[in-house]
């Protein structure tokens, strides 16, 4: 990262849209200058439906944070779900150019460009190069081969694919908002530094960010980036259920959700009687809390059992040895991590990553995306854009972005 870097990161959630401003400091840190966030719904179970109405979120998050730091924002990286992205994994063996000079900066670019040098499936982009480790050419593994005496070292690495077609619409609507998109980032794999531990980082994880709407999954071996998809169901989906089976309003139904939130019946200590104020039936104002958890528990169950369905298929499910709960959707409703390990039948843990309590959980998405432009190794270009300059086409600009984004 680069002292003074300024990066703005967005996160366009199914119930709302997030962004963060941070500015590299002295000590290599990430200063946070604006946090802001309002609701939005113009995304339904992982597609865009309403355009206008995330442009309108976009804008007045920009015109905020420019009045709160006295800046002009032109551009902002963005989030992207997992249902859009396939990742290629990938390695290259390049010679040093000078081995008794050690490899240089050059050497790294330029197998950094013959790595992302694949058959990109039709109607794909690349987005992002995720390097993986480095081998010397004496078998060695480094992170960062720079300045090694090795005549040899191989890459290996995951190359990140976009769908075309939702890249174009996030294009559409950052033209509207007139802002610049710098580059685009899979949700998990952003979030992956903030919500994983030291020793997570190191190891065979699934990360699940179990939000609004959506449930992201993020599967990571070690350092490499295996695998990503999108389940659209998350908390909201609960709170739907509550209010149709209870016939009462969804704001009393996201209420006794938080009050009463619990994952498995089998857990519950008092079956205590709940007086239901928005019920239009007469003969059920007052329920049992375990009819309300029953509700909660058929719903959780679901979620954790597409999620297990989905890496089966993908036969990766054995290489897991631990999940990571994340999300607004489910992390607040006790015992979620014990209903999804009795699904799994892997150990599943709420994230206690180092620096997860200390931000807000309606910023903690685009916080993380900040961190991980900001820590991106082998970039040329990571700032975003707070000087006023010519617009030029949009979609065009993003891939001019990403062509940054990859080398020093």
């Amino acid at each position: 990262m680069a002292i003074g870097d300024i990066i703005v990161g967005t996160d366009i959630g199914t119930s709302k849209v997030s962004l963060v401003i941070g500015e590299v400091n002295n000590f290599n840190q990430i200063e946070v200058l604006c946090t802001t966030s309002c609701k939005c719904s113009g995304i339904k179970k992982g597609k865009i439906v309403d355009e206008n109405e995330i442009v309108s979120a976009i804008s007045r998050l920009i015109k905020e944070a420019e009045s709160e730091t006295e800046m002009e924002i032109n551009s902002t990286y963005l989030t992207i779900p997992g249902k859009y992205v396939t990742i290629v994994q990938n390695s290259v063996t390049k010679e040093a150019k000078d081995k008794y000079s050690g490899i240089s900066g050059k050497d790294v670019s330029s197998a950094i460009s013959l790595v992302k040098d694949i058959d990109v499936p039709e109607g794909m982009q690349i987005i992002d190069i995720v390097t993986d480790e480095f081998i010397l050419d004496n078998g060695k593994v480094v992170a960062d081969p720079i300045g090694s005496l090795s005549s040899s070292f191989t890459i290996k690495a995951q190359i990140v694919l976009a769908d075309r077609e939702y890249m174009k619409q996030l294009a559409s609507i950052f033209r509207k908002a007139d802002i610049d998109i710098d580059g685009l980032v899979p949700v998990t794999l952003a979030e992956r530094t903030l919500m994983l531990d030291g020793n997570e980082l190191n190891d065979n994880v699934m990360l699940l960010d179990i939000g609004a709407g959506n449930t992201d999954i993020g599967v990571f071996e070690g350092l490499a980036f295996t695998y990503t998809n999108t389940i659209p169901l998350g908390g909201d989906n609960i709170t739907r259920d509550i209010a149709l089976v209870l016939n009462i309003s969804d704001e009393e139904a996201d209420r006794l959700k938080r009050q009463y939130g619990l994952a498995l019946k089998s857990f519950i200590d008092n079956d205590n009687e709940i007086l239901l104020n928005t019920c239009k039936d007469e003969n059920k104002k007052v329920i049992k809390s375990s009819e309300l958890i029953e509700i909660i528990e058929a719903r959780i169950e679901e979620i954790f059992s597409l999620v297990n369905k989905d890496i089966t298929a993908q036969g990766i499910k054995p290489r897991i040895n631990n999940v990571i709960l994340t999300g607004q959707g489910v992390t607040t409703i006790s015992k979620s991590d014990v209903a999804g390990k009795i699904i799994l039948n892997i150990p599943v843990k709420i994230s206690t990553g180092r620096l997860v309590s200390t931000i807000r959980p309606e910023y903690r998405t685009a916080y993380a995306l900040v961190r991980y432009i900001a820590s991106r190794p082998f970039a040329k270009n990571l700032s975003s854009s707070i000087d006023s300059k010519t617009k030029e086409n949009i979609f065009q600009h993003i891939l001019e972005r990403i062509k940054e984004f990859f080398y020093s």
